[in-house]
């Protein structure tokens, strides 16, 4: 009866943890957003605002969102981190890079990582630690009849 009990409160709990309002960005196509977050301790929804129109892909948006963020640090901003969104998700730029989500309270997808000089490149791209003189060991030549 107990274990009844505790997996119909486990059940409850998740479905409640599913209805929790999560904010979704708008869907226009090809328009990229800046978005402004309230302050913590405001229950204000975020304002979204047109930064860019007839983007391509998301990766376009990113890089305009990119580069309003080193304009407002070259004119004296202090803010390193920006959101904008983009046809139904939001992309997050901080230090470590780019990230997108479908809501804002939700799990970020890591797309574009920061390189050493701090531009944005794809994840794989980047070589960190590069040893030309380095060779690697042969491998051993496969057993006859497999």
């Amino acid at each position: 009866m107990r274990a009844v009990i505790a997996i119909a409160a486990v059940t409850a709990a998740s479905v409640l943890a599913g209805c929790a309002p999560q904010t979704k960005p708008p869907f226009d196509k090809g328009v990229c957003y800046s978005v402004a977050l309230p302050a913590a301790d405001e229950k204000a929804a975020p304002r979204f605002n047109v930064l860019a129109r007839d983007q391509p892909q998301i990766e376009y948006c990113a890089a305009r969102l990119e580069a309003m963020r080193v304009q407002f640090l070259n004119l004296g901003g202090s803010n390193r981190d920006i959101v904008g969104s983009y046809q139904g998700q939001f992309i997050f730029i901080d230090r470590g890079g780019v990230s997108f989500s479908r809501t804002l309270e939700g799990t970020r997808f890591f797309a574009l990582a920061r390189t050493g000089d701090g531009r944005l490149a794809v994840p794989g791209a980047i070589q960190r630690d590069v040893y030309p003189d380095v060779v690697a060991a042969p491998t051993a030549p496969a057993p006859a009849g497999t």
